[in-house]
């Protein structure tokens, strides 16, 4: 039994949001929360070899932050879910998979319209996804690597057990704007990350065997 002191535990999961109205469609909870999570960081600067003399210190935009994380997933766990225990993880994996596929009405329209004649088609808006790590961590993200191995089966070969690797670029300013829902988002990311850092405990020069600078 799970003490009332016991402090909740938060899921890392994706948000599916409407491109234009900002609504959540679906939240996709991981079911076990990643042992490990790797980011890494482009810097954007216009201090580039070469470059003209006080440019060195000057950040031209949001760096490019990409995202990798892998998570577990095991039907055995959810067996008492009447879905789960038909389907395995199938609809779980294919809620994923459909974020790297435009929707059908979205094919289907296209086709309409080059059948029409129509001699370009722009391609709809994706969804917007938001990755939840934690209240402090959300981070507005376009999903560029799927990968799924599943592990087993059950005699209707659905698979009970997988693992998911993701990954995703952090989508900024640089990519969204400032305005709409995607721009508000990367904003308050940033926002975020400032507020973080504030928190931070700073040291002492003393700390690093620094007398005074010179």
């Amino acid at each position: 039994m799970t003490s009332p002191l016991s402090p909740r535990l938060l899921r890392a999961g994706l948000v599916v949001l409407d491109p234009d109205s900002g609504h959540s469609r679906r939240v996709i909870t991981l079911q076990y929360n990643p042992d490990a999570l790797t980011r890494g960081f482009q810097l954007k600067t216009a201090g580039a070899e070469g470059g003209a003399r006080g440019e060195a210190l000057r950040i031209t935009g949001p760096p490019v932050q990409t995202l990798t994380l892998e998570a577990d997933l095991d039907a055995a766990d959810q067996l008492t879910d009447p879905q789960t225990a038909e389907l395995g993880l199938t609809a779980q994996l294919a809620a994923l998979e459909s974020l790297a596929y435009p929707s059908l009405a979205a094919v289907q329209d296209a086709a309409a319209l080059l059948a029409a004649g129509t001699l370009e088609v722009v391609p709809p808006p994706a969804p917007l996804v938001l990755l939840a790590f934690g209240r402090r961590r959300l981070w507005p993200v376009r999903i560029t690597e799927l990968t799924i191995t599943e592990e087993a089966f059950d005699p209707m070969l659905n698979p009970i057990r997988a693992k998911i690797r993701l990954g995703l670029r952090v989508l900024t300013v640089n990519d969204v704007g400032t305005d709409g829902r995607a721009g508000g988002l990367a904003m308050a990311a940033h926002q975020q990350l400032e507020q973080l850092a504030g928190r931070a405990r700073g040291g002492r020069l003393a700390d690093l065997g620094i007398d005074r600078l010179p």
